[in-house]
């Protein structure tokens, strides 16, 4: 009957006794310690265990025949029985039984009658002890084989200096072996030059390690540098020999004299290069600076070494306050290659200021770690001068350093193309001065061109820094007026400019009394193009000369009368809000894949007298400006969210969108006014889709994180409106809870006729999805742009292609064919 012998088996217990029962009842007591085999006589034990040693054996002493205690000895003498413990069942209580039984080789008694928790507690005592003694004795293997392997010399010595112990079995160190080093000397073993180094640093002040290195000849005759640690062996507090070990580092000393080759030749070349160079380490402390560096930051070397790199290269940016992240500490925080900023300027130890420019890299060594880092620069403040100089020459009219046509061009494209995105207007004045050929003949051109400066001043002080005037002629200047939100700032600044034309100019002693002349053209009302409002400016212009000059003319008629256009549609609002007036059409939101209705977007409206609607991009803007949009919104939540209310008891579970404006979104009760409208229209959250526009969560960014976060608690999902017209920084993606983007209908429209809206697209779709949020797409109108953008991979659609907006009451058919 044998033990399994699989790996990591069960303990294996062997119980002995010539009575069946008491056989059964240790099987029982002991069943769940291990595996059990049972043997009924001793001869029967010594078989089971030349097959298999078991860990344990309980054995009764009185047995017929071959008794314990002689069967015990027998076992004893087998082979893998060293762990083998032998527990004794006996009945005797004398001391001379006990002691034959512990000298047979038994570890424990078992006294009878047995009580069986005791005897499992001795058993499993037995089996630790086992674990511990196997445990130890693996440990002490182990320990022996690595002493053995390891590439160092290990030596003991006694007091006397005569070896007890050492590693070096094929006498790799000495020529000797371990057997053949027990016993020597020192002296017989180390050359004189070493045994005087080991008793000069063993006199040493008391340490608990000593080391030196040295050389010596090995049994091959060849010279190696060797490390020599000392320790003495100690034994309550009693002197009682010494350890030496010796390591060679031959090896290093070559990789020593290697490096310090090449840092010198590195050292050199460092100090003869053109550019400054400072080299820190891993704590950003000054361990080299070149020549250049000294002569550009003021510190010699021997004062920067170890110094903070913050300390002695003092950076800052032009025009920022704060002072910048040292690059060369980026390097080594971001590990990484860092350009500096531009704008960069070094301030020397005596407060002087340079413009520089380069990078700065973290060091590694061979595998990769970082040790350090270098920075690279150089002084360009003269390139700088010089290119500024170069491009304000080219940008700017010489007379009066007003910008010029180029300039102007540049600022007039890019405050349209703003204009485009943010629904805001542009405003160019073209000024001519009356009679200014008349000045120039009769006064002499010298008169003329201080009249063009003077006048250039007089204007230039009075327009906002977001203005730009430029002197595009002779006596011609356009004023450029970008971001307008009304007709009304155009109608002011050109009134004031025209003013400011009757305060005389003293010019050489003499008072000139001057009028101009301006026409105004607006963008996008009257021109497309940059060059058509230009050219209606002129025309403008010429209207104001034919009508007298000293005056301001706009290009169309219409525009005189918006004043009091949009003064009626305030009023209207206004009603409108209040009388509760504002109606509330939906457009539905389809799943693109399917044609499924998933949802709607609620739209403002609103009607004139004659009832017919009035444009959302007319009165929208409006409320915002007079600080009615809140009062707007709030009314437009409220029906929606009781329109979807209704649906969803009727079982249509689409949910409702709605905009949100800048004004709304930043009232301190916003998401109090939220919750309070979900309760009583009883609509569940998750029904609900609040459209914020960029804008509004950029305005205060702790704010927006704060209601933001609530929404998405209360399960309100958040879409970003008209993404990619704004911010569109990835920044606040990834701190801000949203759930959607939504693409703007500006991309949408021409996305298959313009690469560029159509890589827009694709970038707002492929950012969404790696960010795990749905995309819908506005404005979709034929079956060419559904297809393109379900293949894109956007999710969601709305516009003509599926329906236009409707109230409320028109949507039953709809329903019946787009069920969600």
């Amino acid at each position: 009957m044998l033990f399994n012998q699989t790996p990591k088996a069960a303990n294996k217990i062997l119980l002995v006794d010539d009575e069946e029962t008491n056989l059964l009842l240790l099987r029982e007591a002991l069943n769940d310690l291990g595996e059990i085999k049972t043997a009924k006589s001793g001869s029967e034990a010594i078989e089971i265990v030349q097959e298999a040693a078991p860990d344990i054996i309980v054995m009764d002493i009185d047995m017929p025949g071959m008794n314990g205690i002689q069967a015990c000895k027998h076992i004893k003498q087998l082979p893998n029985t060293e762990y083998t413990a032998i527990v004794f069942v006996t009945s005797y209580d004398e001391s001379e039984v006990e002691a034959s039984a512990l000298l047979a080789g038994g570890a424990d008694f078992i006294h009878k009658p047995i009580d069986f928790g005791t005897c499992r507690l001795r058993v499993n005592n037995q089996l630790k002890l086992q674990e511990y003694a196997k445990s130890i004795t693996s440990t002490r293997d182990d320990l022996d084989s690595l002493i053995k392997h390891l590439p160092v010399f290990i030596s003991y010595w006694s007091t006397d200096w005569k070896n007890q112990f050492s590693n070096d079995h094929h006498g790799k160190w000495f020529g000797f072996s371990t057997e053949e080093i027990i016993g020597r000397s020192l002296e017989a073993l180390f050359p004189p030059h070493i045994v005087s180094q080991i008793h000069q640093t063993l006199n040493e002040p008391e340490s608990p390690l000593y080391t030196f290195e040295s050389t010596y000849k090995t049994p091959a005759n060849e010279t190696v540098h060797v490390s020599i640690s000392l320790s003495k062996s100690m034994q309550k507090e009693e002197h009682i020999g010494y350890l030496i070990t010796l390591a060679d580092i031959t090896t290093l000393k070559k990789a020593e004299a290697q490096l310090y080759d090449e840092k010198e030749r590195l050292r050199v070349t460092l100090n003869s290069i053109g550019d400054a160079v400072i080299a820190v380490d891993t704590e950003g402390l000054i361990t080299f600076i070149n020549p250049i560096a000294e002569r550009l930051t003021g510190w010699h070397t021997k004062d920067a070494i170890g110094h903070p790199i913050e300390e002695v290269m003092k950076i800052a940016i032009e025009g920022v306050g704060d002072a910048p992240t040292n690059p060369i500490r980026l390097a080594l925080q971001e590990e990484r290659i860092v350009g500096m900023a531009l704008n960069s300027k070094l301030q020397n130890r005596i407060g002087e200021e340079f413009h520089v420019e380069d990078s700065a890299a973290p060091i590694r060594d061979k595998n990769g770690v970082i040790t350090g880092a270098i920075i690279v620069f150089h002084d360009v403040s003269e390139a700088i001068a010089m290119s500024i100089k170069m491009s304000h020459l080219a940008n700017h009219d010489q007379l009066t350093d007003l910008p010029n046509r180029i300039l102007l061009h540049d600022r007039l494209t890019y405050a349209c193309k703003l204009a485009h995105y943010s629904n805001k207007q542009v405003a160019t004045f073209l000024i001519d001065i009356d009679h200014f050929k008349y000045i120039n003949d009769t006064l002499g051109h010298a008169i003329g061109d201080e009249l063009i400066r003077q006048l250039a001043y007089r204007i230039q002080t009075m327009i906002p820094e977001s203005c730009t005037l430029a002197r595009i002629g002779g006596d011609e200047f356009l004023l450029l007026m970008p971001n307008i939100s009304n007709v009304e700032e155009v109608d002011e600044m050109a009134h004031n400019i025209t003013q400011a034309m009757h305060h005389p100019f003293e010019i050489v002693g003499q008072r000139l009394n001057v009028s101009a002349s301006l026409g105004i053209s607006i963008y996008p009302d009257d021109a497309a193009t940059q060059d058509d409002l230009m050219r209606h400016s002129d025309v403008a212009m010429y209207r104001a000369k034919h009508e007298g000059r000293n005056r301001y003319c706009f290009f169309s008629d219409e525009l005189e009368k918006q004043v009091l256009q949009r003064h009626s549609l305030q009023i209207k609002l206004r009603e409108a809000i209040n009388n509760n007036e504002i109606q509330v059409f939906y457009q539905p939101k389809v799943e693109l894949s399917s044609g499924k209705l998933i949802g709607f977007e609620a739209l403002a409206r609103l009607q004139d007298e004659d009832g017919n609607f009035i444009s959302p991009c007319e009165f929208i803007p409006l409320a915002e400006e007079t600080g009615q949009i809140t009062a707007l919104g709030l009314q437009v939540l409220e029906k929606a969210c009781a329109q979807a209310a209704l649906w969803h008891q009727t079982s249509c579970d689409a949910s409702i969108s709605v905009n949100v404006s800048v004004g709304q979104f930043g009232e301190n009760d916003f998401v109090e006014t939220v919750l309070s409208t979900l309760e009583k229209t009883g609509l569940p959250p998750e029904q609900l889709e609040l459209e914020v526009t960029e804008s509004a969560l950029m305005s205060d960014n702790d704010k927006s994180y704060s209601i933001l976060s609530e929404l998405c608690k209360r399960g309100i999902k958040v879409s970003i409106d008209d993404f990619g017209t704004g911010y569109s920084s990835l920044s606040y993606l990834k701190k801000f809870r949203v759930d959607i983007l939504k693409i703007d209908q500006s991309f949408v429209k021409d996305m298959l006729l313009d690469a560029s809206d159509l890589d827009i697209v694709k970038t707002i779709i492929s950012l969404a999805n790696s960010m795990k949020l749905h995309t819908i797409a506005e404005g979709i109108e034929t079956p060419e742009q559904r297809d393109a953008l379900l293949s894109l991979g956007c999710q969601i659609g709305q516009g003509y292609y599926f329906s236009r907006p409707m109230p409320a009451d028109q949507l039953e058919d709809y329903f019946q064919s787009h069920q969600p």
